[in-house]
């Protein structure tokens, strides 16, 4: 099934979504956590921890965390869950530099791949996490079906992504938000217009909690808990394979 973020890309037509995102990527990995942390007010730590306390008491020995980005939620895991095994996978090289450096002398191991076709054999990880980055995705249900192939039986899938409120007072703000303040002061730090016009865009386009939950279950996962934080502007997605 296509969906509208499929189409999304950050620089128009030419080259694929995957192209562009690594491009893209490659480009504000120097200022990323910076406008992160900048952006949401320092609240993407609360929504990390708040996904982190969900998988912690599953006590999981191996981790995969897709779409790490300079790995914050993958160190953040490692330290407070410490797995025998902990890796994490991105598609661009230049956020992996800035995870690395983050990283050194945690036993995490880094690598770059393609979320659509996972490195791993089939049944390997107790957990797989995304923080921020199925929005990303050139094909969402391809690397849903991935990430659930590289789940054991009863593993766990725990996604946290970016979403548009839908209530008031939050929906206006947030449409303030997001066409004034957000592609501006991205624009200003990051130095890249169009990632920050992106980002806004490609969280319009996402599907909606309750889609989102049936694509899940039809990529094959069950038991899928939805829970909307911070007035709907992220939304944690937790999945049993």
């Amino acid at each position: 099934m296509d969906y509208p973020q499929e189409q999304i890309k950050p620089y128009g037509e030419v080259g694929s979504k995957t192209e562009q995102v690594e491009k893209m990527f490659n480009h504000i990995a120097p200022a990323y956590d910076k406008l992160n942390h900048l952006l949401s007010f320092d609240i993407d730590k609360l929504w990390r921890r708040r996904a982190i306390r969900k998988l912690s008491c599953l006590h999981p020995e191996r981790i995969l965390d897709v779409a790490t980005g300079t790995g914050d939620f993958a160190i953040h895991t490692y330290e407070q869950v410490r797995p025998t095994e902990m890796v994490a996978v991105d598609i661009s090289e230049g956020m992996l530099r800035q995870a690395r450096t983050k990283a050194e002398g945690l036993d995490i191991s880094f690598r770059q791949a393609d979320c659509m076709a996972l490195p791993f054999a089939d049944n390997h990880f107790d957990v797989v996490t995304v923080a921020f980055g199925v929005r990303n995705f050139e094909h969402l249900d391809r690397g849903l079906c991935e990430m659930q192939r590289v789940l054991r039986t009863d593993g766990r899938l725990i996604v946290l992504e970016l979403s548009e409120p839908t209530s008031f007072p939050m929906r206006q703000l947030y449409q303030l938000y997001s066409k004034v303040v957000l592609p501006n002061v991205g624009r200003f730090v990051s130095h890249d217009k169009a990632a920050y016009k992106y980002l806004p865009q490609s969280i319009k386009a996402f599907p909606r909690a309750v889609q989102m939950r049936q694509i899940l279950l039809h990529d094959g996962f069950r038991k899928v808990n939805v829970h909307c934080l911070t007035g709907g502007v992220c939304t944690l997605y937790e999945a049993v394979k």
